[in-house]
């Protein structure tokens, strides 16, 4: 039974580790991997900024209502619970751990504790990769256990965070609570002000704030800010189980919803307009490569003309290539430009779907030029953070089903674009050149809201590997399976085709005879190097796990 002091208190004003305690059974709480394991980040110093022992992750494991449980607890007030490379391979280890002891048949449920604005920027591509973990950890654990997040106030979920919480089973959410794939104030940065006010405190709530998510079907319980009542919401969905049907999984259903939405005419009233509508004819790297891989005849999918699908022989394969391209007649303006927007991410779950529903292991090629999400009003409404993540778990699914799944990055592989898009591939690759880049943002808008300059950041990057924008260095962090070379990315010759070709042929073999998680990512010379910081959380959260 709680103490009836805490029972009474307000949830939203406690910190991570006081909201996890508050959940767990009186005693039951036990703390792994705290703060006198000392595992800081190790690349907050070198950019004048000062770490923290847990990374500003809890991880409490405990029982509620004598149930086995983890609770991972972001700490908002730390660097705004943004998302790092320890603070990332914590969550997805323990989420990891849940699992293996749900296979061994000890059933262990698991929490999140959302207050996050997504990435850290200071770790950009470490954070970014960590989320990308997160997101497959979650997809594989809640197949034996329903895992819930719950998003309190007064930081919001964000960001790729925001993707993640679209694939938990359940959502609580309190009425200070906000939930979006993209903040106010980014949205007004890349879209204008004229599309998202980032002053006007009602309407961001009218958007993505907690009541009107569970209204809008998008989040599951509405509680008052209490821990109580966020405890009994809790057991709730304990008693609820796994649901019959994950909301990212509604594929068909969200695509009706979709396709009676009338965006245009909304954008054009506040005088939204479109970056590639001046730009008719323009043929994207990531069309050019489906074409010569895919072939001419596949050029749209269902009349949505911004995914490109088609099916062709790659070695003894019959392989399905999957790309995101600049569509200007995109009904969804901001969209336009290749984003992956509300259309494209719940387009490509349909067709990733179709390839699992058949049964046959079929690899899937996913060709990456995406810019970015698309960042906008509508796409908040209609819940863009959703769309991605069911993009996103399509891949993770059709990769744990025994499907090679294989990204081929052509050009730009930005943030919640790339999550939703590629970043679930057993095996990536990528072509050396200068215009393919791997980032959580735009360089300009990372020095906006980091306050420095971008010569500043040229400058850190050369310490500070995540923050590069070069592949290369890039490659140093041990996430690519290949750097390929000597490939013209504009204007391929056969010889460049062919030599793509073998590169992915070797890349699905390669993910065939591995195993169907995201371990690859570490088990690398590169990563042993880089990611040190990752493979330590893990190593040591493993013993800590175990032996207590």
């Amino acid at each position: 039974m709680k103490a009836a002091y805490l029972s009474r208190r307000s949830f939203i004003e406690l910190n991570a580790r006081e909201r996890a305690k508050s959940l767990l059974d009186e005693g039951s709480f036990e703390e792994l991997l705290g703060p006198f394991d000392r595992l800081k980040s190790p690349w907050l110093v070198a950019q004048g900024v000062v770490p923290q022992s847990d990374d500003g992750l809890v991880i409490a494991r405990g029982a509620i209502d004598g149930n086995r449980t983890i609770i991972l607890a972001i700490e908002g007030k730390f660097q705004g619970g943004s998302i790092g490379e320890v603070s990332g391979a914590k969550i997805a280890c323990a989420l990891d751990l849940a699992r293996q002891d749900n296979e061994a048949g000890q059933p262990t449920y698991a929490i999140l504790l959302l207050e996050t604005g997504g990435v850290r920027l200071q770790e950009a591509n470490l954070g970014l990769a960590a989320i990308a973990e997160i997101q497959s950890s979650i997809v594989a654990l809640r197949r034996h256990v329903p895992v819930i997040g719950i998003v309190a106030g007064m930081v919001g979920c964000f960001g790729g965070m925001a993707i993640s919480a679209g694939l938990c089973s359940y959502l609580i959410v309190t009425r200070e609570a906000r939930l979006g794939l993209n903040g106010p104030e980014v949205i007004e940065q890349e879209a204008g002000i004229d599309e998202f006010d980032s002053t006007d405190r009602q309407l961001i709530w009218s958007v993505t704030g907690g009541q009107r998510r569970f209204e809008t079907g998008f989040a599951d319980h509405l509680m008052k800010d209490d821990v109580a009542a966020i405890g009994a919401a809790i057991r709730t969905t304990f008693k609820r189980g796994v649901p019959p049907i994950h909301r990212s999984l509604e594929v068909e259903r969200h695509l009706r919803l979709l396709a009676e939405v009338s965006p245009a005419a909304h954008l054009e009233a506040v005088g939204s307009t479109s970056k590639a509508a001046a730009s008719r004819g323009f043929r994207s790297r990531g069309q050019i490569w489906f074409e010569a891989l895919a072939g001419l005849q596949n050029q749209g999918s269902d009349g949505i003309g911004s995914v490109l699908v088609g099916d062709a022989v790659l070695g003894k394969d019959l392989v399905r290539y999957l790309a995101v391209v600049p569509y200007p007649q995109n009904r969804f303006p901001r969209a336009r430009s290749g984003e992956v927007g509300l259309e494209e991410g719940w387009t490509l779950a349909k067709h990733i779907r179709e390839v699992i529903d058949e049964g046959q292991p079929c690899p899937i090629v996913a060709i990456v030029d995406v810019p970015s999400q698309a960042y906008g009003r509508c796409e908040e409404e209609f819940g863009i953070f959703l769309a991605c993540a069911a993009a996103a778990n399509a891949y993770a699914d059709a990769r744990l089903a025994g499907h090679p799944v294989v990204s081929l990055i052509v050009g730009r592989a930005f943030s919640g674009g790339f999550l939703a898009h590629g970043y679930q591939s057993n095996r990536i690759l990528a072509f050396e050149d200068s215009k393919v880049v791997v980032h959580a943002m735009g360089k300009q808008a990372a020095a906006r809201v980091t306050k420095r300059s971008v010569s500043e950041l040229d400058e850190l990057a050369g310490k500070v590997f995540p923050l590069s924008y070069d592949i290369r260095t890039y490659a140093q962090l041990g996430i690519l399976y290949q750097l390929i070379h000597g490939v013209n990315p504009e204007a391929p010759a056969a010889t460049d085709v062919a030599k793509v070709r073998e590169a992915l042929e070797r890349a699905v073999a390669d993910a065939r005879s591995g195993p169907r998680d995201l371990s690859n990512r570490l088990d690398n010379p590169e990563a042993q190097q880089t990611r040190k910081a990752s493979i330590k959380v893990r190593q040591l959260l493993t013993l800590q796990w175990r032996n207590r």
